[in-house]
């Protein structure tokens, strides 16, 4: 499909036209962040490879023009993200390895429930004084997923690494969890600040979960509409340490913004997915269909 096609295209409808201007609103808007998000909800179940031309049409959808696109291909190109492929004087540009694995591993938390392992017992670090490298000690302590609540303490869900149990001026505390340790956890994880994000998530896509009054959004508007939902989702959810329900407040809001999203997701992806099956194509002409993976995502979200 060209980009002159695109412009017989029908006007957006106004429930996906305002998810456009809200993301178009956000400066940065960047773009080579929802061309990753693209290619791993989208393309990659697909075989994983799009022509540029195919992408530029997609991003049209969105209002950015070739220009832009090109840029933030180079950009995700030059970073390591995407890798390309010539054929002739086409270019095709799929994720690489690294972002293959990065999205793998996203996947996971964004479209599937899943908890992980918990005994029942936080892990309280505390750092004692004289630390050799206290800075690099706590950017170690970040990485191996603990949260910090004061300048020398930390929770963590699971044991640390033994390399980290080892460093000098370390200690490392089982402790039960009862109410004071639920009040120390909201506040490690700023529970606050992750609750008005699911809830803003909420709001701003629920004219999504009923059906428009003009009948089923057409496939465009629904690639549209699903790139900006997983786009959303997955900023909040990879900030979600995922912590088990004996840790969250009653009510807490990522369980319906989990089942808002599978609803809708659920809703739009078979025309979107018409819409790659009659627009995108790879090196060998259209993309090869999804495998059985793709209709299991947020199955049990409801």
């Amino acid at each position: 499909m060209s980009a002159a096609c695109l412009g017989e295209s029908m006007p957006l409808p106004s429930s996906v036209a305002d998810l456009v201007r809200q993301f178009r609103a956000q400066k940065p808007a960047r773009i080579w962040s929802l061309i990753v998000t693209l290619y791993g909800d989208a393309i990659v179940p697909r075989g994983g490879s799009l022509w540029v031309g195919s992408l530029i049409d997609i991003m049209a959808l969105f209002g950015i023009d070739a220009g832009h696109v090109r840029t933030a291909i180079s950009r995700l190109a030059s970073d390591g993200w995407l890798t390309s492929e010539k054929r002739g004087r086409a270019s095709y540009y799929r994720l690489s390895k690294r972002g293959e694995g990065v999205f793998l591993a996203a996947t996971q938390r964004i479209f599937f429930d899943e908890t992980p392992p918990f005994d029942g017992r936080l892990r309280l670090v505390l750092l004692g004084s004289g630390l050799a490298d206290p800075a690099g000690l706590r950017r170690a302590l970040k990485d191996a997923g603990c949260a910090a609540f004061s300048a020398s303490a930390y929770l963590s869900l699971n044991d640390l690494p033994p390399a980290l149990v080892r460093r000098r001026g370390l200690q490392v505390l089982r402790v039960p969890v009862d109410a004071g340790v639920r009040a120390v956890a909201a506040a490690a994880w700023k529970f606050d600040t992750l609750a008005a994000a699911y809830d803003a998530f909420v709001d701003r896509f629920a004219a999504l979960e009923q059906a428009p009054a003009d009948g089923p959004l057409a496939p465009d508007a629904a690639l549209v509409a699903r790139t900006l939902l997983i786009h959303a989702f997955r900023r909040i959810v990879l900030r979600d340490p995922g912590l088990p329900a004996v840790l969250l407040p009653p009510q807490w809001p990522g369980h319906a913004a989990r089942r808002r999203a599978g609803a809708i997701y659920r809703r739009l992806l078979a025309p979107s997915e018409a819409y790659l099956d009659a627009h995108a194509r790879n090196t060998h002409g259209p993309l090869p269909p999804p495998g059985p993976d793709l209709a299991r995502r947020f199955a049990t979200g409801d």
